[in-house]
C-alpha cells in the first residue's frame, strides 16, 4: 500500500487561485518536501482560508495530516474536496489517497468503494489494484468474523436463557418442596396438638374415675372394717358372759 505523492503536479492548478493562495501553498510545498508536516500544515490551512473548497488545498493538507499520523483528519480533508477533485484530471490519484487513507484507519468498505472507484479510471493501475484487493479481502474476512461473533453471541444468549430457565425451574421445584414440606410439618403438628388433646382428655377420665374407684374401695373397706369390729365386739361378750357364768 503506497500513497501518492503529487503536490508538484498539482502546482500547476494554482494558476486559478489568488495570489496569496499560490504562495502560501508553495511555501507549504517546500516544508512538505522537507518533512516539516507541521510546518506544511500551517500553510496549507492558511490558503485553504482564503478558499475553503479548493480541492487542491485540501487534498495537500490531507496529504500532510497522513505524514503527521492523523488517518482520520486526512479522510474528512480527503472527503470534503472529493466533489471538486472527480472533474479534474488528479481524480484517479485523489481516489488512490483516499483509499490509502481509509485502509489505514481499517474502514474497509470505503477502501473497496475508493479503489474501485479509482480503477474504473486508470484500470491499469497495478498499485490501485492491489490496494483494492487486499481491502475487499480484509473487508470479508472482517464480515465473516462479524458474523460468526453475532453467531456465538447468540448461542451465548440462548445458552443463558436455557440457563436461566433451568434454575427457575430448579427454584420452582424447591419453592413447591419447601411448601409441600411446611404443609406436612403443619399437619403432623395439628395431629401431635389432637392426640395430645385426646390424650388430656382421656387422661381426664381415667382419673375421675380412678378417684371414683378409690372412694368406693375406701367405704368398701369401712363397711368391712366395721362389720369386723362388730363381730369382734359380740365375741368378746359372749365370753364374757360365759366367763361371769
Amino acid at each position: 500500500m503506497t500513497m501518492r505523492k503529487i503536490l508538484v503536479l498539482l502546482l500547476s492548478l494554482c494558476c486559478v487561485a489568488a495570489y496569496g493562495q499560490r504562495s502560501d501553498m508553495r511555501r507549504g510545498n517546500r516544508q512538505f518536501r522537507k518533512g516539516r508536516y507541521m510546518q506544511a500544515d500551517l500553510y496549507y490551512r492558511k490558503a485553504l482560508i482564503q478558499d475553503s473548497t479548493w480541492f487542491v488545498g485540501r487534498y495537500n493538507l490531507g496529504n500532510t495530516l497522513y505524514r503527521e499520523g492523523d488517518i482520520q483528519g486526512a479522510a474528512a480533508q480527503y472527503a470534503a474536496g472529493r466533489d471538486a477533485a472527480m472533474a479534474s484530471p488528479y481524480a484517479a490519484s485523489y481516489l488512490f489517497n483516499m483509499g490509502d487513507a481509509a485502509i489505514a484507519a481499517h474502514d474497509w468498505q470505503s477502501a473497496v468503494t475508493a479503489f474501485g472507484q479509482c480503477l474504473l479510471l486508470t484500470p491499469d493501475d497495478y498499485e490501485a489494484k492491489e490496494n483494492y484487493i487486499y481491502a475487499r479481502n480484509m473487508l470479508l474476512q472482517n464480515q465473516q468474523n462479524q458474523d460468526q461473533n453475532q453467531d456465538q453471541d447468540q448461542q451465548d444468549q440462548n445458552q443463558d436463557q436455557d440457563q436461566n430457565q433451568d434454575q427457575d425451574q430448579q427454584d420452582q421445584n424447591q419453592d413447591q418442596n419447601q411448601d409441600q414440606q411446611n404443609q406436612d410439618q403443619d399437619q403432623d403438628q395439628n395431629q401431635d396438638q389432637q392426640q395430645n388433646q385426646g390424650s388430656q382428655g382421656q387422661a381426664g377420665i381415667t382419673q375421675q374415675q380412678a378417684n371414683q374407684m378409690l372412694q368406693a374401695i375406701q367405704e368398701k373397706e369401712r363397711q368391712t372394717q366395721e362389720k369386723v369390729d362388730a363381730q369382734r365386739a359380740a365375741a368378746q361378750g359372749t365370753r364374757r358372759r360365759e366367763k361371769n357364768w
